[in-house]
């Protein structure tokens, strides 16, 4: 394995596996797994990346740091070269979260300082000036991630953001440098690190930019950002002759399907409203499950009685409908007993026989994935930029995870036809 990836949840390795294996067009990508936890046995030989997916993003920094660095002694195991540790292009985090403390503990383990950290996704609207983050046209703050109801954002201010987290001095390589080439960005890192700034934040507003990041980084032992850091990667390899860019063939695989949504971004509650017009959905009633008035088994007879249709059961709802919930109940007890209900239905649908799964939402993504315990999973063709059809070695169920604010307004059924027929 030439690459390791230590993802922050599930849909974000998802993310960034689906930019190693496509890779840059007209060059082609790595071949890319993605494991959903940390392995307890080798990767196979012919995996060129591996993405370790986590559910950390939310969990303590002593923990989130505890599974990276685990994480890292196996990727290291399998020969990886360089790391990546990937988290959002949003940077979901909390002055109190764990993207500053693992990438701290991930660069000392690695002896590494003047560490790229890059969130920016230009093709979603995701770039960064001056070390500030915005959202298409509004800074991060005022994009509605300040009122996630986990990790809301309100600081644009990179540099400043990380400095609440990190031990360390936090740099800045701003755009005037990145544009003037890789030799330039290289030598602004190198400076980085000699003032001992262990994390840099990399102005990136175009692909392009990143293109130059990731030439300017070809040597380094680690990277930290979003998925789009990674869009170059694969060239460094390939150039050197160390990957031949060959991609992995899918076939489509047939069968049952569901679509399972705890995501309460916008962007999947329009997607929800949608797919309703044509499509059976059950509006999975929050009150009711924290009751205990709804189990697992009705959802999973819903979505089983409309097998062929393209049911879809959601747990999304507006953010003060979110807010009231969490502060009647508890948002994390909100938060494990709806990730719990989705986990339990994903399992049992997989037993009846679902072979097209879509899971919608971050945290949602990660229990149902860990739930289902399938191994490495193959990277197939991308559905909607970032979000890529995935297999099982055996090609016995597809299955897409998507981070809430991905994907077109016809995302549900447009995914489950191409993972049928690619």
């Amino acid at each position: 394995m030439l690459l390791g990836v230590i993802a922050d949840d599930f849909t974000g390795a998802s993310d960034i596996a689906n930019t190693l294996s496509k890779g840059i067009p007209n060059q082609g990508g790595l071949r890319t797994a993605q494991f959903m936890g940390i392995p307890d046995t080798p990767a196979p030989t012919d995996v060129e990346a591996g993405v370790v997916a986590l559910k950390s993003r939310s969990i303590p920094a002593a923990e989130a740091v505890e599974q990276s660095l685990t994480a890292l002694d196996w990727l290291r195991a399998q020969g990886c070269r360089q790391i990546v540790f990937k988290y959002c292009s949003t940077f979901d985090s909390t002055p109190d979260g764990n993207i500053g403390p693992v990438g701290e503990a991930l660069a000392h383990a690695l002896d590494a300082k003047g560490v790229i950290a890059c969130p920016a996704f230009p093709t979603m609207g995701r770039t960064i000036h001056q070390g500030h983050l915005f959202v298409h046209d509004r800074l991060l703050n005022q994009s509605g991630m300040e009122k996630h109801p986990l990790t809301p954002m309100t600081d644009p201010d990179l540099r400043r953001w990380l400095g609440r987290q990190c031990q360390d001095p936090v740099g800045l390589v701003a755009a005037s440098l990145v544009r003037q080439g890789r030799d330039v960005v290289r030598q602004a890192f190198a400076g980085a690190a000699q003032r001992g700034e262990t994390l840099v934040i990399a102005d990136a507003a175009t692909d392009e930019d990143l293109l130059v990041l990731a030439q300017a980084a070809a040597d380094a032992p680690l990277l930290t950002g979003g998925s789009g850091i990674a869009l170059g990667l694969p060239a460094n390899f390939i150039a050197r002759g160390e990957a031949d860019g060959a991609g992995v063939a899918f076939d489509g695989v047939a069968g049952p399907e569901a679509i399972l949504a705890g995501s309460c971004s916008g962007a999947t509650r329009g997607q929800i409203d949608l797919h309703a017009s044509n499509h059976p959905v059950l509006r999975i009633d929050v009150d009711a499950v924290m009751t205990g008035r709804l189990q697992a088994e009705e959802v999973v007879r819903f979505l089983f009685d409309n097998s062929g249709q393209a049911p879809l059961a959601y747990s999304s709802s507006p953010p003060e409908v979110v807010a009231a919930m969490q502060d009647q109940y508890g948002r994390e007890a909100v938060s494990d007993r709806l990730d719990t209900l989705f986990a339990d239905v994903a399992v049992a649908m997989r037993r009846k026989g679902v072979r097209r799964l879509i899971v919608a939402g971050g945290e949602t993504s990660s229990a149902v994935a860990q739930a289902l315990e399938l191994g490495a999973l193959a990277i197939g063709p991308e559905i909607d930029p970032g979000v890529p059809i995935l297999t099982d070695m055996d090609n016995t169920i597809a299955l897409a995870l998507k981070s809430g604010n991905f994907g077109a307004p016809d995302f549900f059924a447009k995914a489950l036809q191409r993972m049928e027929r690619p």
